[in-house]
């Protein structure tokens, strides 16, 4: 039954970012109408005002059903106020050319778009900073139970604790055994788990899987019927390996749900073409500017201990290739250099490279490694050889991550996994990120790890050893 005042988290968030859509778009016509004063002339600005805002109904409506699992994802956010806008003025031209043909001409349709991908960009970002900003306080919540104290559920619970901007508070498990050694909230077993979706007002049940065999079919399809006469949203979590994220498209085969696995992105040439075309410009300027770089950077690393200027080392690259790698060289000159990492206190290490290393200046040289065409700029990180040999024996899906070239920054990295690898599960955890960010890939994903990386870079990174 259906809980009494029952509310479910953000259900006006997305009315609300709707009508803010509505409000600048009509906000930015009217600007258009003051920089273009001939669109207005004559007191006839009522037709093109009524055509803008019918063509937002269809961004309107897709807008609505959009789910926010995060608040703010720059590449998500970006690619959604581009998309919005040319429906926007696929919808907007079709209407002028049937109601109003040659009532505004070329030149004011790109300036009126130009401000609205801007003007949509700019919201959407505050926006949603704000809203996750909001969520981090403790407010517009979805109060989340996870059905199955499996490994699965674990990871999915680590997964909604990560990030503020998914808006969870996941109040515990229920499963009908909880294993010796459990690290989550158990609640209780599976007939306890209606009476607590309705006493503790429940908004969402994820499905991790509870019992093994066809009983884990039964035992879904019971909470799914307890979920829904109880008012909260079920979601299906499937039990797959770590290292198999890509995305999934769900169909039907008569009444059988099938998920069809995505295509690897950059396994399609014109992707790759994009991102080498994209790393060999940034490099490229970068590079006409790097003398301003390495000659006070050379100095120092000179004065500071006898040796080169760079640090060349073999490491595993595309397809598992060997190339050379460059870095400002850190460290007094020895002779286990490709065996042995830096760690916290390590005597190698000079002054000068603790602070090159503590703001990834030591890594600027491989932007001649990405020019080459060895590297990218973001990327899973090239490892040493003898890591390379040592953990494609001990992990999963390791040599999955040289299905691209290696990069100067990635997403691993941005994400605080970086520095000494001394435990196993330390690597585990940065092959996870590197498999996701090739399975994930995007050109807009690229850009936001470089913002995050420069971001990171200026505030120091506790890992930068």
């Amino acid at each position: 039954m259906i809980q009494p005042g029952y509310v479910a988290r953000g259900r006006y968030i997305p009315l609300l970012f709707a009508i803010a859509d509505v409000a600048v778009v009509n906000a930015l016509f009217v600007a258009l109408c003051l920089i273009c004063p001939g669109i207005a002339a004559g007191g006839s600005w009522h037709l093109p005002a009524l055509l803008v805002n019918l063509a937002l109904v269809p961004e309107l409506w897709w807008g609505l059903r959009r789910s926010l699992w995060r608040a703010l994802q720059l590449d998500v956010v970006t690619r959604q106020a581009l998309s919005d806008t040319a429906l926007h003025a696929l919808f907007f031209i079709s209407l002028l050319a049937i109601a109003a043909p040659g009532r505004i001409s070329a030149r004011e349709l790109a300036i009126f778009y130009s401000m609205m991908f801007g003007g949509m960009l700019v919201l959407r970002l505050s926006s949603r900073a704000y809203l996750k900003h909001y969520r981090r306080r403790g407010r517009s919540y979805a109060r989340v139970v996870i059905v199955g104290a499996t490994t699965t559920g674990e990871r999915f619970a680590a997964e909604l604790s990560r990030d503020a901007g998914y808006g969870y508070r996941l109040l515990g498990f229920f499963d009908d055994h909880c294993p010796e050694g459990f690290k989550g909230k158990y609640l209780g077993r599976l007939d306890e788990l209606e009476a607590f979706i309705a006493r503790e007002r429940v908004h969402q049940v994820f499905y991790c899987g509870s019992g093994s065999g066809s009983t884990d079919g039964q035992r879904a399809a019971e909470v799914l019927r307890v979920a829904d006469d109880a008012g909260a949203e079920f979601f299906f979590v499937p039990r797959l390996s770590r290292y198999v994220q890509r995305d999934f498209d769900l169909m039907t085969v008569g009444t059988m749900t099938v998920m069809a696995v995505k295509r690897n992105p950059l396994k399609s040439p014109v992707n790759r073409a994009v991102k080498r075309l994209f790393d060999f410009a940034v490099s490229s300027v970068f590079l006409c500017l790097y003398p301003l770089i390495y000659l006070p950077v050379a100095i120092a690393i000179k004065m500071s201990s006898s040796g080169p200027v760079y640090f060349k080392q073999q490491r595993t690259g595309y397809h598992g290739r060997t190339f050379t790698c460059l870095k400002f060289r850190t460290m007094r000159s020895s002779g286990d250099a490709d065996k042995r990492q830096a760690t916290a206190g390590d005597p190698r290490v000079t002054r000068i490279g603790a602070w090159l290393r503590r703001t990834s200046i030591d890594e600027l040289p491989q932007f001649i490694n990405v020019w080459r065409g060895d590297m990218s700029i973001v990327g899973p990180r090239p490892h040493m050889l003898k890591h390379t040999d040592d953990y494609s024996k001990l992990i999963g899906r390791y040599m999955a991550r040289h299905a691209v070239k290696p990069g100067i920054t990635g997403w691993a990295q941005v994400n605080g996994l970086r520095g000494p690898t001394d435990e196993l599960w330390k690597m585990e955890r940065r092959v996870e990120a590197d498999v996701w960010y090739i399975e994930h890939w995007t050109l807009l994903l690229d850009m936001k790890i470089m913002v995050r990386t420069v971001i990171n870079a200026f505030a120091g990174e506790e890992n930068a050893l």
